[in-house]
């Protein structure tokens, strides 16, 4: 008795599935669909480009004059590499929209730019700076007294940093920020210094949010530095200061993967040349988009 019951049941179940394989998945009356869209998949579809400092808007305001150099800007060369960036990205990555948060030579604050990176929803943010030293101060002897030499202190330019550093947001918020303080810095209209900082901690949703996009997007950060770290390095042979967390404000508030770029000390002399000459700058830039194309094809990769 329990063998014909197991041999009618098998022999129901094994109809059961042959009717549905004949009327469900072959009746000709429904239309083959793709069960694998090609276009649902995570695409790059818009980087904003980020020149670092300015000048003085016309009517006034704070701005950010950014690093001199012995005969050029900070402000002015990164606004050159920028462009540059942008019509090269427009070339090679013609899907792709590509957003400037300056146009011209005049100074967009800091939370400005984080608005126009957030606003035009996108999905890399690289901003393009050119590093410096402070003065250092050393003693010299200015005469004698009483046999005895007589020193003073004086500040001389500190022109021994050369070479590229990748920035991305720190998650250290405490403390110290010296590092961060140049990039960090506007001058109002009466030309006093004004550090730009805020202190969330009376907005616990603001922290809360601020959170969420560090977890999302620091690791994604820190790998499109690397890969762009070694463009820099093995294919231009650039001495690098490599990767680094740094409190920038910028990117703090910038909801996408952002990487700030310091592409040479200005205020060395060789590295100088460097950035303003065609050749330094079409390398940089080349570097950079080489490396953005590496990461686009990974992360379409892993969302498909």
């Amino acid at each position: 008795m329990k063998n014909k019951a197991s041999k009618k049941l098998i022999f129901g179940l094994s109809t059961l599935i042959v009717f549905l394989t004949l009327f469900s998945f072959k009746n000709p009356g429904f239309p083959k669909t793709n069960t694998r869209p090609t276009d649902t998949g995570f695409k790059i579809r818009t980087i904003v480009v980020d020149a670092g400092h300015g000048d003085r808007p016309p009517q006034g305001g704070r701005f950010s004059p950014g690093a001199p150099g012995t005969y050029s800007f900070e402000r002015n060369v990164t606004l050159a590499i920028a462009r540059k960036l942008q019509d090269a990205l427009e070339k090679q990555l013609p899907q792709v929209k590509v957003v400037m948060t300056r146009q011209d030579h005049y100074d967009v604050l800091w939370g400005k730019r984080a608005d126009i990176a957030n606003a035009n929803h996108g999905d890399i943010f690289i901003s393009i700076h050119c590093n410096s030293l402070p003065d250092k101060t050393i003693r010299e002897v200015v005469g004698h007294k009483h046999h005895k030499p007589v020193y003073k202190t004086v500040r001389v330019p500190d022109r021994s940093g050369r070479g590229v550093l990748l920035l991305v947001y720190s998650t250290d918020r405490i403390g110290p920020q010296n590092e961060a303080i140049r990039e960090n810095e506007e001058i109002g209209d009466d030309n006093q210094l004004v550090t730009s900082s805020e202190n969330k901690a009376d907005d616990p949703m603001a922290a809360i949010m601020l959170n969420q996009m560090k977890n999302k997007y620091r690791k994604q950060s820190i790998h499109l530095a690397d890969l762009i770290n070694t463009e820099f390095t093995q294919v231009d042979g650039r001495r690098s200061e490599g990767v680094r967390e740094q409190v920038v404000l910028v990117l703090d508030h910038t909801a996408m993967p952002s990487v700030l770029v310091e592409t040479g000390y200005i205020n060395n002399h060789e590295d100088e040349d460097y950035l303003n000459s065609e050749k330094g700058q079409d390398e940089i830039v080349a570097s950079i988009v080489r490396a953005i194309q590496k990461y686009k094809d990974e992360v379409e990769e892993v969302g498909k």
